[in-house]
């Protein structure tokens, strides 16, 4: 299973990269396995404010439809445009072409909360 070393990750699967006060937001390649094909994704607004921990999302697939949560607070600054034409991308890419949201994080402090990738490892592993 893929899980990069240089993200941040919520219990509930979500990754995020940081870059200054800026996180770009997706789901691990363990939860896009688990949701398997993705047929829609509901991307937050641009410029809506998110908490952290709250629904901030929603993806569809197959299976059934999940939300996404916010892993820090913030402003949304950008949705991934491309997933409305090709949802698929969080399969394919999850940590690359299949991001979700960029936030402009206006609490540092939360990224302390969020797992490194050991720590995620091993919670996947319980």
């Amino acid at each position: 299973m893929n899980i990069p070393d240089d993200l941040k990750y919520a219990e509930t699967h979500e990754w995020i990269r940081i870059e200054g006060d800026v996180g770009t937001v997706g789901i691990s390649d363990h939860a896009q396995e688990e949701l398997s094909d993705i047929v829609f994704a509901e991307p937050p607004k641009p410029g809506a404010p998110l908490t952290a921990g709250d629904p901030s999302a929603v993806v569809e697939s197959v299976k059934a439809a999940s939300d996404i949560y916010a892993p820090v607070s913030g402003e949304v600054l950008e949705v991934n445009e491309a997933l409305s034409s090709d949802p698929d991308l969080i399969n394919t890419d999850p940590y690359g072409a299949g991001w979700i949201f960029k936030i402009k994080i206006s609490d540092p402090l939360e990224l302390d909360d969020l797992s490194d990738a050991d720590s995620y490892r091993e919670q996947l592993t319980k």
